[in-house]
Order: structure tokens, then sequence, then C-alpha cells
């Protein structure tokens, strides 16, 4: 597959999640497999830019090529605005965000509420595209809700403006992360266009990511909340695309993987926002051992960087990881 000029390696992505996806956990699924890690979404309103969270987003300094970075808004100018500004601070590709679910963005006609607005939508790409400079691509739902799929639309739209690739989140606006995957949509969007086309939702196991491809006839996959807690599941889908064996990490490769990200998370964040960070993550890969019991509340609550890494150092759940994953 190859997005612009850019050829991507293998056919798995990892999605864009605010608050989730930051540059220590990218890294993280990046060595796992991830051919492609989308930045944190960035506002399209560069006033919002000056802020230790947005400044934090925006640095992509230690970033493998290609540096996807995902932008969020709902003016045209203000969106060809933002990718410029993003391709100077170093992204070479922008990804426009018509998927995001949640209302406060939604509120702000932005993310999948674009869906529901065609002629704007036009008009956001063809002024993204024709500022960017560099390849730009589309993440979006199927539509608004169960009565306006749309999708196969939208992405003609897309195509005829110069995206270089789709990924398409199959559920609607109305669905959130509930419900199956709509595959039809999909597979109408790949028949649609010509351009590479990324599906998106329920990949949580190799076996999963085949099927989706299979059905939808996709030239990717991109995996979103089944990453949390799981990054060896990159490896997981390269394995079952490339009709490999696999073998789940048992606890002490788990142990590893997770100290090590602890530690590149207080580095990032510096030690007391990074244990916070931390908390979040340690609560994910535990749901990896489902048979375990509650996560031992020490790492949750201590503030301290070398308390929470000797209580990840004895953890001893047992067993290898099981495949208890969000969807």
């Amino acid at each position: 597959m190859k997005i612009g000029s850019w050829e991507i390696a293998a056919p798995v992505a990892l999605a864009p999640m605010a608050g989730i996806t930051d540059p220590p956990f990218r890294a993280l699924c990046r060595r796992f497999g991830a051919a492609l890690a989308v930045a944190e979404m960035v506002t399209a309103d560069q006033r919002l830019w000056d802020t230790p969270k947005s400044r934090r987003r925006l640095d992509w300094s230690t970033e493998p090529e290609p540096r996807v970075v995902q932008i969020v808004g709902g003016d045209p100018r203000q969106m060809a605005e933002a990718a410029r500004g993003c391709v100077a601070l170093g992204a070479q590709v922008i990804d426009i965000n018509f998927g995001c679910p949640v209302r406060k963005v939604c509120r702000q006609a932005a993310g999948a509420a674009l869906l529901r607005d065609l002629p704007r939508v036009e008009a956001i790409i063809g002024a993204v595209v024709a500022a960017a400079g560099v390849p730009v691509t589309v993440k979006m739902r199927t539509g608004w809700d169960a009565a306006s799929r749309n999708a196969a639309t939208v992405a003609r739209i897309a195509q005829q403006c110069g995206v270089a690739a789709l990924t398409v989140h199959g559920r609607t606006r109305a669905d959130g992360w509930r419900g199956p995957v709509d595959t039809a949509t999909i597979a109408a969007v790949r028949s649609a266009v010509d351009i590479p086309v990324i599906a998106n939702g329920d990949v949580t196991s190799g076996a999963a990511a085949r099927q989706l491809l299979a059905v939808t006839g996709a030239d990717a996959v991109m995996i979103g909340r089944a990453a949390r807690g799981c990054p060896w599941l990159f490896a997981e889908v390269r394995a079952a695309l490339a009709n490999t064996s696999y073998v789940a990490p048992a606890i002490a490769a788990v142990r590893a993987i997770m100290r090590a990200h602890l530690a590149a998370l207080y580095s990032f964040y510096g030690e007391a926002t990074g244990v916070r960070v931390a908390r979040k993550h340690l609560g994910w890969y535990w749901r990896q051992f489902p048979a375990a019991g509650p996560l031992p509340a020490e790492l949750l609550t201590t503030g301290s960087a070398d308390e929470q890494l000797a209580l990840v150092g004895a953890l001893r759940p047992g067993g290898a990881a099981a495949p208890a994953r969000a969807a």
C-alpha cells in the first residue's frame, strides 16, 4: 500500500486516540509491528496550540517516517492553516477527522458531524489538499446514523479532491463504539474509489483482521481500542496476515513491556504526570489477565515512579495474556 509517495511496510495501522496514542504508546505499537501510527488529533484552532497538552501533541521530533498527524475542525480556511502549521512542525501526512463521535466535537460542526454537510466536507478537503503540500488522508464513519450511511459518497468526493487514502470506521456516529461493524459499507467504499482504503473496527485478533480484509476488500486494517494494554496485538495481526504462527507473551514478557512503557511515560511527561498517565494503561494491561483478580490498588494510588515500577515488577498473575480485549 502507498500513501502518496510513502510505501507502507505492512497493512496494519494504529488509530489516533485522544489521550492514549501519545509518543510513548505510538513507539511501543510500532515496535510490535504497526506500520503507521497516527498522532492524536490536533485542533485546527491554532490559538489553542500554546498549552502544555497541545505542545506535547505537536511534538513529532522522535517519530519515524511517515509522520501522520490528524487535524479536526469545521472551517475550511482554519483547517488549511492548521495543515500548513502541522507540516511546518514536521508532519508528513495530514489526516482529516470526519469520524470523531464525541459530543463536544460534533457540537462544533466537526468530526463525524461533517458527514451531514457534504458541501463543507468538499470545501475542507479541497482547502487542506491545496494547502498541505503533503499527502492528505481522511478518517470517517459510515455516516451520521443508520438512515444516512453516505461513506461511499464521501469517499468519491475525497478522491476527486485529491485525497491519497481513506480509513473507514465501520459504525455510524449514532453507533458510537457499539454494535457490529458494517462491513458492507466499507466494501462499498472500496468499490467506489481507486485509492487505498483502510478498514477500522473490531480488529481484536489476527483472525479478525484477516476476516475484515476478506469481506471488505480493504487494503489494510487500523486498530484502535483493542491495542490499549495489548500493543503486541500488532505482532499477532501481522503474523496472521503473513500466515505465520504467533504465541502471546507470557507474564514475564508482559511485565517487561509494561515497565518499558512506564519508563517512557515518565521520560515524556515527567514523573508526576507520567505516573498519573500510567494508571489507565496499567488497568488496560491488567485486563489481558481476566483470571488474576483486581489490579493491586497501590498501582493506582502511588505517586512515585520507582514504587510504580517496583509494583509492576512484583506482579504475578500467572499464565499468558488472554484475548480479553475491547473492540
